[in-house]
Order: C-alpha cells, then structure tokens, then sequence
C-alpha cells in the first residue's frame, strides 16, 4: 500500500499559494484494506475513505471508462494493481494531474510542472472530452488563476466545444453545475468564468439567461459600453472590489436578465425590466440549487436597483417604500448587501468605474432616520388600527428631515 499526495494540493504548493486542503490517492490497496485499518468509507460512486485521526479524503487509485452520456456515465476499476500513474492518466487538467510520494517526490507524467511554468490550462488527454464537468472545471480555474495570468489552451478550448456540440453539456445534472459555479464566484476574477463558458458555447446551455444579455443594446448615455452583456461581466468586477459574498456575486450576475427580453421597439430602452428579471431570477433558481438567501438578494436588487440609483429624485414615500419592500428595518445586514450589490451596478459601466454613489448613503441615512422613530410611543397614542399608518407617517417625515435638499418632497 502506497499512498501519494495529490491533485490540487500539490499545484497550489507549486504556486506558492496556501494548501486549504489535501487529497491522497492510495495504490496497491483494497476497500476492505482500508476498512481493517480504520478508514470510514465515504464514497458512492467509487471507494473513499476519511482518515480515522485527520478526517482527509483517501481515494483508492482508479482508472475509469465512458459507458453512457453525462457525468454518471462512468465505469471505474479500483483494483490494487491500477498505478499513480494510472490514476493521475484520468484527470481533467495537467496541472491537477501531479503528485508526490512519501519521500516528496514529484510525479508529473504529464507535464503539469512545465504547464504552470508556462501559465497553461490544458488537458491531460483526449479523455477529456468524456466528462462534460470538466467544462466547468477549466472554466473555474481559467477564473481563479486569471490573476496570475493562465489561459486554457486552444487545442483545450476546442476539446470543450466539442462537448457541447455533442450534447453533452446538456447532461450535467444541476447540482454540478451550481456547485461549480458557486466556486467560481467565491473568486476574484469570476467573469472569466462566465466568459469562458460562452467561448465554448456552454453559457446558452447552462445559463441561457445570461448568455441572451450579449448583443442586447443599452443606451450609451448610461451604459458607455453598451452591451448588457459586457455591462453584467463588469458589474461583477466591480463585487470584486465592494464585496466577497456569494449573496453579491450571484445578485450581480442576475440583476438586469429582464433586458433580455424587452421587445425589439423599445431598445435600447428597458421599460420594465425589473419585473420581468424578478420572474427569470425565479425560474433559474427553480432550475439549479441556488440557496434561498441568494435567490432573495438578486430578487429584491433587481426589482428595485433602479429606485436606488434615482434615490435623489425620490419622494421620501418612495423611500419608505422600497425600505418597507427590501424587508430592511427587519433585514439590515441583507440591505446592505443590496446597496452593495446597486453600487457595483453604478459603477460596472467603461469609464465610470470610480465614480461617486452618494444614492446607496442617501438609503443607509433615510433607514437610519427611520428606525429613530419611537414606535412604541406612537402605539400607545393610537386605536389599533391608526398605528401602522401613524408610524408611516412619522417615517416620512423623518425620512424628509434627514435628507432636506435631496428628498422634500412628501
């Protein structure tokens, strides 16, 4: 029984970067090897196991064959005489196909050292082609390294767009497909994610919705750089600078999809798109396992990111309203997020990059005057049914006091 350090604990060492976490692939073994050993088996598809003390992934060394479409569409033998070499010979990328033994030596049959030289993304085989997954996989890290400047390679690219035009994308079940992109958009960087998925033809599949935003114009007094499409791609750099939660990133990827589907005669205008987003949001959250808290945030950003940016022309009833309909008195963290989310909207535009937002403060000050209101004396003034609109009231009013000379009117 051998046992090798693997995959991307090994590429990160190489990088220079913080090993989070570590896999082991363990040759020359069997289930019940492990078992008398103590290692709890975990795994469904094929056998792995948790280490008794460390609770680390240990695999045993597989080598797998195409059965059937999709990513379940695997046969895989694990038997003691499959080598590192073996196993290292089924996985995606060269730069995840590495190991080191138990004296520390480098295993990298296929180059994956040179690759990472080279700021190279690229297949370990033909293979590759078999598991639409790996898809996601290059795009995820063509996302995460894109700081350090990888690309994937075209003769990769061209691997992946012959998945899709094979069907296979089109197999991936929908918890991969979150599950991935959720990693994706947990990075710097997260639009080369998207981007490459489109190269390769896999957005249209996966997120239809997205994809139909390239090509749909916006006026350019707003929108210098006129394509909804690179707009969204730039609001999600800007989530880079403003916020590292997921609740962000995904509210920024979705919040204009309603502009995808405004008739073709009142472009480059958007009249109503809001609502019409809230309903895609929906649908695509039905269609993959987005979490709920998610889903709300990109719900509340796209129906009323508009009413943000327009916060100095609001009466102060408006303001009210959209802090009443935004759940912020009961939800202010998640409000935050949505003016979080409504900034890197303003600013996610060529050439207004570092502009100023005053509207998200003119919000923040407007909630706070609000919540100053004294609730409880008001009940106690009022018959029952007079106090919810004598506390409207009185948080318009303080709403108006507060923003004297930006929102005066009632």
């Amino acid at each position: 029984m051998q046992v090798y350090l693997v995959g991307g604990a090994v590429r990160d060492e190489l990088l220079g970067l913080t090993v989070k976490e570590r896999d082991w692939c363990v040759v020359g073994a069997t289930p019940e090897d492990m078992l008398e050993r103590g290692y709890r088996a975990v795994g469904k598809d094929f056998p792995v196991f948790l280490h008794p003390e460390t609770g680390e992934e240990y695999a045993l060394a597989r080598t797998e064959r195409k059965t059937a479409a999709g990513y379940h569409g695997f046969a895989f033998n694990t038997s003691p005489d499959v080598s590192i070499e073996d196993d290292l010979s089924r996985r995606d990328l060269t730069v995840n196909a590495m190991a080191r033994d138990e004296n520390g030596t480098l295993i990298d049959p296929f180059g994956g050292a040179t690759d990472l030289e080279n700021k190279l993304l690229r297949h370990v085989s033909d293979a590759f082609i078999e598991d639409p997954v790996r898809i996601l996989r290059a795009a995820k890290f063509a996302a995460r390294f894109a700081a350090r400047g990888f690309k994937i390679a075209d003769e990769t690219l061209t691997l992946m767009r012959d998945i899709v035009a094979a069907g296979e994308a089109d197999a991936l079940v929908p918890d991969r497909v979150w599950k991935e992109t959720e990693s994706a958009l947990s990075t710097t960087n997260s639009r080369v994610f998207f981007e490459t998925l489109r190269e390769c033809g896999a957005l249209k599949v996966l997120y239809p919705e997205v994809d139909a935003l390239f090509g749909v114009p916006q006026p350019e007094r707003w929108h210098p750089e006129i394509d909804t499409g690179l707009h969204t791609m730039l609001v999600l750099d800007q989530t880079d600078r403003l916020s590292a939660g997921l609740e962000v990133r995904f509210a920024a990827l979705v919040h204009d999809l309603g502009k995808a589907t405004t008739p073709q005669d009142k472009l480059p205008s958007h009249p109503g798109h809001e609502q019409r987003g809230v309903k895609l949001i929906r649908e695509l959250a039905k269609r993959l396992p987005v979490p709920r808290a998610c889903r709300d945030l990109a719900i509340i950003v796209a129906e009323y990111h508009t009413h943000v940016h327009r916060a100095a022309d609001l009466r102060s009833k408006t303001i009210l309203k959209v802090l009443e309909k935004t759940d912020a008195f009961r939800r202010p963290e998640r409000f935050e997020m949505f003016l979080v989310t409504c900034e890197a909207d303003a600013r996610g535009r060529t050439g207004l990059e570092d502009r100023d937002y005053s509207q998200a403060q003119l919000f923040r000050d407007a909630l706070d005057a609000a919540r100053e209101v004294d609730t409880a004396a008001i009940a106690a003034a009022n018959e029952p049914a007079r106090i919810p609109e004598a506390i409207r009231k009185a948080r318009i009013a303080a709403i108006r006091r507060r923003n004297t000379g930006t929102a005066t009117a009632p």
